[in-house]
């Protein structure tokens, strides 16, 4: 193959894998998507493909035209794909990193042991053990799904030995699930990394993240923390990006804590949500990055263009399929705003439909037009 002009397989058709093709098709490399359903964003790329992708047959043919296979998100079936690999084609992230963290419990067990700080926890297989394990934390506690939670969805803040039997029925799988001492943090914070198969990397500003109703609504760069926090922060991403052995872009959630300790929350083996703002705020955007990395070509500097970037989600608001977008002529009026609707082909209350991001140079003013650009659009 040529290695000028190489392809890229992606696992995966939502809007992660919608926005590295888009990257990928400005330094003209080529994208072929997988996924086991029309996810809607994917439909804009010829190489889109829908099939069952635990399936060898379907495996097979779609990673013999690549160059480098990667995931959109931890749960694809990289060990499936890595099976059926040529000599010749490489996946990123590896089965083993994707393996460390796509359990949270594992992850988080990894992570301690190569002394990237973390809370309290522990895996319960029963709810007597989740029971006693609350007790021993103290209460509040949230109970996380080892696997599969995503955007809010799979966590529970559990205040009683009620709330946790309540949430058990709900969160439990065969394995069990992860019961985490409540981080009564300062802000939630997160840091990009960019890593290479030899280890050069890049690291993103801080980004302080702003949840509502465990689903990130704001997220705001550079985060307004002081300089030796945002150091620590970032030195700690870093390391506990080192630690699974990561390549691609590597999303590190992290708690600042009141006495400014940094704890790692968790991490996303591909580019996040929290990073969207690095599209028009970054000189290197994270899908970019991600497409450098896993390909082994230089870096992109992180650096902001602005001294203040602003992205905002876009939610939807009812249930219905297919989506109706209305407003988005009032926030591309809104200045300096740039709007993404991820063209996803049913719309749930909560769910991401979109974002919008905005740039300058005062955080308040920023803020204001971010948000007044992401009302304006419903789904």
């Amino acid at each position: 193959m040529d290695s000028t002009f190489p392809t890229i397989g992606i696992l995966g058709g939502g809007q992660l894998g919608k926005m590295m093709a888009a990257e990928a098709v400005r330094l003209d490399v080529e994208t072929k998507l997988l996924s086991p359903k029309d996810a809607g964003p994917m439909r804009q790329y010829a190489g889109a493909q829908v099939g069952d992708w635990t399936d060898p047959e379907v495996l097979r043919p779609f990673v013999a035209e690549c160059d480098v296979v990667t995931v959109e998100s931890e749960w694809a079936p990289a060990s499936e794909a890595a099976a059926v690999l040529p000599d010749d084609t490489a996946l990123w992230p590896s089965t083993e990193t994707l393996s460390l963290i796509k359990d949270k419990a594992v992850q988080k067990q990894h992570l301690e042991d190569t002394g990237c700080p973390v809370p309290t926890f522990t895996r319960c297989t029963t709810t007597e053990e989740a029971l006693d394990a609350a007790e021993s934390l103290g209460y509040p506690v949230v109970l996380k799904q080892c696997r599969g939670a995503y955007d809010g969805y799979g966590n529970a803040t559990a205040h009683s030995a009620d709330g946790v039997r309540e949430a058990w029925p709900d969160l439990a799988a065969e394995d069990g699930l992860m019961v985490e001492a409540f981080a009564d943090f300062t802000r939630e914070l997160a840091v990009q990394v960019a890593r290479r198969p030899g280890g050069e990397h890049v690291v993103y500003p801080v980004a302080y993240t702003e949840q509502r109703d465990h689903r990130c609504h704001a997220v705001e760069v550079p985060a307004d923390i002081d300089d030796e926090v945002a150091a620590d922060a970032r030195r700690i991403a870093k390391e506990a990006v080192d630690a699974v052995e990561g390549v691609g872009l590597i999303a590190v959630e992290l708690f600042e804590m009141p006495d400014g300790r940094i704890l790692v929350n968790e991490l996303a083996p591909r580019p996040h949500n929290t990073g969207h703002y690095s599209i028009e705020g970054s000189a290197t955007s994270q899908f970019e990055n991600h497409i450098r990395a896993i390909l082994d070509w230089p870096l992109g500097s992180p650096a902001l263009r602005e001294p203040v970037a602003v992205m905002v989600n876009v939610l939807g608001r009812r249930e219905g399929n297919p989506p109706r977008t209305t407003g988005l002529e009032r926030a591309l009026n809104v200045e300096g705003a740039s709007a993404h609707v991820y063209g996803k082909p049913d719309v749930r209350p909560g769910r991401k439909m979109g974002h919008v991001t905005a740039l300058g140079s005062n955080r308040a003013d920023v803020r204001k037009r971010a948000e007044m650009a992401a009302s304006a659009i419903e789904l």
